[in-house]
């Protein structure tokens, strides 16, 4: 991780403006942060340097959409969270990314059919969002696939749609989601190595470009009316998960 330098710097700034984007304005790009981040970074590795960055963003998510989220998802989801991340951890120390890449691809890409099914069919399954074993479901994929690769952006973006959450009450649930889960995951990804002081000092040259991204994502979420809101992210969601399979 020592050996970056020129277009590689940029290739991580691109990346670090993407991150803050995600995370104020737009979800579905996430994935496409972690693309790019892993280009420039062994994909392992880039794991624990993007994982701060996230965190930077989380903050900057939480502190513009607060006061919009909705908890009683946020609770139903936590206990499953956690557990995914645990054993998101334990494969994390023993799968490879050629391993973990196309499942969480196809874990995301049958999270969105469900989605398209529902919306042609609701009442076949207008009970399964409120169901809590649909919820133990997402909560378990989210908090894996977050750890193994910080890929739950798309299993949230989906998981939210299906609520019919509004744009704003969205952001901020995924805001305050992820800012919680990103802290839970940094002692375990300290102790496989994977956030070190070498890839903190990256982080911190980055910051600004968070920064950045998060101020243009909170002016492009102002502009966006719901309906392309949601049909863009899920766009994006399913690009991000089929790139992962390829």
């Amino acid at each position: 991780m020592l050996d970056v330098h020129g277009c590689q710097w940029v290739v991580l700034a691109v990346g670090a403006l993407v991150i803050g984007l995600s995370k104020t304005g737009l979800p579905g790009v996430g994935m496409l942060a972690i693309l790019i981040v892993a280009t420039v970074i062994p994909a392992k590795q880039s794991t624990g340097l993007i994982l701060p960055m996230l965190i930077v963003g989380d903050i900057l998510g939480v502190a513009y959409y607060h006061l919009h989220a909705s908890w009683k998802h946020l609770f139903r989801l936590a206990p499953w969270t956690m557990l995914g991340i645990a054993l998101g951890s334990v494969a994390l120390g023993r799968m490879d990314n050629a391993q973990i890449r196309p499942m969480i691809g196809i874990i995301v890409l049958a999270l969105l059919i469900l989605n398209v099914w529902r919306a042609r069919h609701p009442a076949l399954l207008e009970a399964l969002p409120e169901s809590r074993r649909f919820a133990a479901i997402v909560g378990l994929l989210a908090g894996f696939t977050t750890m193994v690769a910080n890929a739950a952006g798309p299993v949230m973006v989906i998981y939210l749609l299906m609520m019919r959450l509004p744009k704003n009450v969205f952001l901020g649930t995924s805001a305050w989601f992820f800012l919680f889960f990103n802290l839970f995951k940094v002692p375990f990804s300290a102790y496989l190595g994977l956030i070190t002081p070498v890839s903190l000092g990256f982080n911190a040259v980055l910051v600004p470009f968070i920064l950045l991204g998060g101020w243009l994502g909170i002016r492009f979420a102002r502009r966006i009316p719901e309906k392309i809101f949601a049909w863009l992210v899920q766009i994006l969601a399913a690009a991000g998960a089929i790139n992962l399979l390829i």
